[in-house]
């Protein structure tokens, strides 16, 4: 039988936000940020790469350290974070990598003979007298790069940052910058220096009104995709929580705001519009859009640990209708299986699409994230951030705290086990939906190791999500859970 995929789609000790999704040849790679778990600050890491065949999403492949943070001259002692890159492939047939060093507003650039790296320094983008761009008190911020290298040869860097308070200079190198919105900005086939006049495309908000964008204003998070003649730029809104798109015949203006594709709390899907509602733990949210054997997928970033310094990467199917138009989309524990699980055997917790606690979920902040949530469930793994050994479950769940998952091909259903451990002393009622009647109650007690708990049951065949939902005193961590 051939190997499921599920969400998050790399390993589970694996924290790769802001994906720019791209298939080369028969294969599809991913470029995104690098955290650390339980890291204290975002992208703390190096680049690094993964990718897959094209015929199998359930398997990625490691291709190592990309790009590190000390190769930037400006950067010898890798003080600064690199944040959130973009790959386009030049007129050369080399491929480029842009990002940003910190909060500097310089965007470097390195490049590689193939998809896969090593990438090498490569410059800055600059102005034709090789002045860095951008890098003047007064200009716009320069951060999160989209890159596009049009059919007639033309090449295209969109960029922003529209945070509603800015930012203070001395976080921006001393420089007092303008946050107005996202931006295209023209450079030339050399892929560095800029040749046109930038022009700004996406007012921040307040600066919005009458465009068509409000409530959904850019933030961050530029990425632009061309398809077939219309121009997709995908971004993340002020709400930071979802990602939105706008339509355009062309790619330096006339941006028509179309909706939102995906929302890491589900937020907007079912009408309800406050962080309250969330049917999962929210934050920022940074990712784009690819083709992989004629499906579209959505690529997007959920948080862990209390915190939004260890994000994972997810994707879901979505569809572009004769309109062009995009509908929102769940989030799923299935993603790119493109279907259904399959209902028999073992599937970890860390799987769940939806978590909340027994007054629902919240927004991840900045710090102190065990406390505001100290009484929240929350995935995370054992030991220290790492390339090997996955070790990744649902933490901390109390009375009224519940992990959804979403969809199992439930055939002859006989049993539920649960591998749990903690001081819980209570029951795990298993339902269809989050406040569906329970098809299975499993009684749990305390247990200091992971032990498994099971109740036998019967549900007629279907296609099914899986709502547990502690009801007891005490606390657990949930390992994973079998279909028998």
């Amino acid at each position: 039988m051939k190997e499921e995929a599920f969400n998050p789609y790399l390993p589970s000790y694996e924290y790769i936000p802001d994906a720019e999704p791209y298939v080369f040849g028969d294969r599809v790679y991913i470029y995104g940020s690098h955290d650390r778990f339980n890291g204290k600050l975002f992208c703390m890491n190096d680049y690094v790469c993964w990718s897959a065949s094209i015929n199998d999403l359930a398997n990625w492949r490691y291709e190592g350290v990309i790009y590190r943070k000390k190769q930037d001259p400006m950067n010898k002692l890798g003080i600064y974070q690199m944040f959130a890159p973009d790959l386009a492939k030049g007129l050369d047939g080399r491929y480029y990598l842009y990002y940003t060093l910190g909060f500097r507003s310089i965007m470097g650039i390195a490049v590689s003979d193939s998809p896969a790296g090593k990438f090498e320094f490569y410059g800055y983008v600059s102005q034709a007298d090789g002045d860095l761009f951008w890098n003047k008190s007064g200009d716009p911020f320069l951060f999160d790069p989209g890159v596009l290298v049009d059919d007639d040869g033309s090449v295209y860097l969109y960029s922003g940052f529209a945070p509603r308070k800015g930012l203070p200079a001395f976080i921006t190198g001393g420089k007092k910058k303008t946050f107005d919105g996202g931006y295209v900005i023209p450079i030339a086939n050399d892929m560095k220096t800029v040749i046109g006049k930038p022009e700004l495309l996406f007012p921040k908000a307040g600066d919005a009104g009458g465009t068509g964008f409000e409530g959904h204003e850019f933030f961050e998070a530029s990425s632009i995709r061309k398809i077939k003649d219309i121009y997709y730029f995908v971004y993340s809104s002020i709400n930071g929580h979802e990602l939105c798109y706008a339509t355009s015949t062309s790619p330096t203006g006339g941006f028509v705001y179309r909706g939102t594709i995906i929302s890491n709390g589900d937020l907007y899907i079912n009408g309800y519009h406050s962080d309250q509602h969330a049917n999962n733990y929210i934050g920022n949210n940074h990712g784009s859009i690819v083709e992989i054997n004629k499906q579209w997928y959505v690529f997007y970033h959920r948080q862990t640990n209390r915190h939004h310094y260890s994000r994972q990467g997810a994707a879901e199917p979505i569809e572009i209708k004769e309109d062009g138009t995009i509908s929102q989309v769940e989030m799923t524990s299935s993603g790119l299986n493109n279907g259904p699980l399959v209902g028999k055997g073992i599937y970890e917790a860390r799987i769940a699409c939806h978590l909340t606690s027994r007054k629902g979920a919240g927004r991840y902040g900045v710090y102190f994230g065990n406390i505001t949530f100290k009484d929240h469930p929350y995935f995370t793994q054992s030991g220290k951030d790492r390339e090997d050994n996955p070790a990744q479950y649902i933490a901390n769940m109390k009375d009224g705290a519940v992990a959804g998952f979403k969809y199992f091909k439930l055939r002859d259903l006989t049993e539920i086990s649960l591998t749990l451990r903690g001081s819980a002393n209570g029951y795990i009622y298993v339902a269809t939906s989050k406040d569906g009647k329970p098809f299975a109650q499993i009684n749990v007690t305390p247990s200091s190791e992971f032990s498994n708990f099971s109740a036998e049951t019967s549900l007629t065949n279907g296609t099914y999500s899986l709502y547990f939902t502690f009801k007891g005193k005490g606390e657990l961590d949930f390992k994973s859970f079998s279909l028998n």
